[in-house]
């Protein structure tokens, strides 16, 4: 069993800090993996893997955090690498660099030199070995997986096989020959990610970002194949910091969210509970789902906690340290997976008959049934094969584009079209409102008019009386003396 690897970077301040607090940092140096943070009433020490201080230089990230996982992936085993932090922390410029095409060799982020590394060691192997490069890129954007180089497809479905693992299924799949071929499709993929502009950070990720290669190796009979997995998540977010607002704050909604879920599964793996089986949340996020075989599952897997070293962020700082604390306690199962390894489980869960498999999955299921039965039972009879068992990833990723994929089309086509009724039936609504209303104040309009015309037709002999009025009143009082 391994552990995640952890580290801590700490970029460089920027401008609006020095601003605020001049050069003042909050960070104390003990040594390469461990360090004293303090704030304004207390110290904490935290030690990691390798810790990396402001104007560390990218080849150190590089070397140390990533190309052990690189030469493990073109041996057959899965990778991955995750940057964690507040927004604005340095996430995606340690990944990405400037830019993933920038010329600045020192400069460099951790995916152009992956790029690099996977074509100059492929270069440099066994000839006798053949190898096939495969990319794939998207983002997780307001809990949507959306393909990055196919923008059409923008509600991507995370499945889960025995043999494949956790997949996605119809994402676009690029075979790549050349590190520049490679480069220059991840660039088209990064020119469509979602990005805006908050009070914390001019070009804000706005989603989680993606990036997957899948590097096959044959060697006569023996084919393995490796997953190396890059994550650029979005950053968390104070409202209060960032000033976000309508469209902008439901994406700082979503994206805490699915970082929230990522925090209780990092708790439900690291928690100590002497035997008992604890429910890992996968299912609570696409981002947990998609990663679940990245975070305690068959993969080396190394998580880069990036920081900001000033005095005004030091509490999201501190969140972001006690994440990576927790996640060093994480214990994964790493192996190589070959073809004949895999036609060696298919046959023997071939071999099983229904009686044993559904024994199986009902022992499973008695110490879970309190917890979101209708997912456990989807998730154990998947596993178990029993759901279905296709005989290849082709014919897998056909079983779910024509059912599956086709029947949520379908039914979103017809609630767009069901809103879009509705939407109507509200606007003539809302005419024949109007048309009432407006036939009401007619109406009390010639009310008023018809009352106002009897009236006048009254004045001329009022205004008559008026003017004899005297001579009545005087007429009358004579006749009544006379009496």
């Amino acid at each position: 069993m391994s552990k995640i690897k952890v580290c801590a970077l700490f970029r460089p301040l920027n401008s609006k800090e020095r601003d605020g607090y001049g050069d003042k940092i909050c960070i104390q140096r003990v040594d390469s993996e461990s360090f004293v943070i303090k704030d304004e009433k207390e110290e904490f020490e935290f030690g990691f893997d390798r810790v990396f201080y402001p104007g560390s230089p990218q080849a150190d990230v590089y070397e140390f955090l990533a190309l052990p996982i690189l030469q493990g992936a073109l041996n057959g085993l899965n990778g991955a690498i995750i940057t964690y932090g507040q927004t604005g922390a340095g996430k995606t410029y340690s990944l990405e660099g400037p830019s993933i095409m920038a010329e600045d060799v020192e400069k460099k982020g951790l995916l152009p030199r992956v790029v690099d590394g996977l074509f100059e060691a492929i270069k440099l192997s066994d000839q006798a070995k053949d190898y096939t490069i495969k990319l794939s890129m998207v983002e997780i954007y307001m809990e949507r997986v959306r393909d990055l180089f196919d923008l059409s497809k923008d509600n991507i479905k995370i499945k889960e096989n025995k043999q494949l693992g956790i997949f996605l299924s119809g994402a676009t799949e690029i075979n790549v020959t050349t590190s520049a071929e490679a480069l220059q499709i991840l660039c088209s993929g990064i020119a469509n990610r979602a990005v805006g502009e908050t009070q914390m950070n001019m070009s804000s990720s706005r989603s989680h970002c993606i990036y997957m290669f899948t590097i096959q190796q044959e060697v006569k009979s023996d084919r393995r194949s490796g997953k190396l997995i890059l994550v650029d998540l979005a950053g968390s977010e104070k409202v209060e910091k960032t000033a976000a607002e309508g469209k902008v704050l439901d994406e700082a909604k979503t994206i805490n969210k699915s970082l929230s879920a990522l925090g209780n599964v990092i708790n439900a793996l690291t928690s100590d509970s002497p035997g008992k089986a604890n429910h890992i949340p996968y299912r609570d996020s696409k981002l947990t789902r998609l990663l679940q075989g990245v975070i305690g599952g068959n993969s080396q897997t190394a998580l880069l906690c990036c920081c900001s070293p000033s005095p005004s962020n030091i509490s999201e700082s501190l969140s972001s340290l006690r994440f990576g604390a927790r996640a060093k306690h994480i214990k994964a199962s790493v192996h190589v997976t070959s073809s004949e390894d895999a036609d060696t489980k298919k046959q023997g869960a071939r071999s099983l008959n229904k009686d044993e498999q559904c024994e199986r999955v009902l022992a499973k299921l008695r110490g879970h049934l309190t917890v979101e039965v209708v997912d456990l039972l989807e998730e154990l009879f998947t596993l178990e094969g029993i759901l279905f068992y296709p005989n290849s990833a082709g014919e897998l990723e056909s079983t779910y584009e024509d059912i599956t994929s086709k029947t949520i089309s379908s039914l979103q086509n017809a609630l767009v079209e069901q809103s879009a009724k509705i939407e109507e039936l509200r606007k003539q609504n809302m005419i024949l409102e109007a048309h009432l209303s407006s036939t009401r104040n007619c109406r009390n309009i010639n009310i008023e008019a018809q009352s106002g015309s009897s009236f006048l037709s009254w004045i001329p002999y009022i205004t008559l009386f008026k003017y004899w009025q005297p001579w009545l009143f005087q007429a009358t009082s004579k006749m009544a003396s006379l009496r």
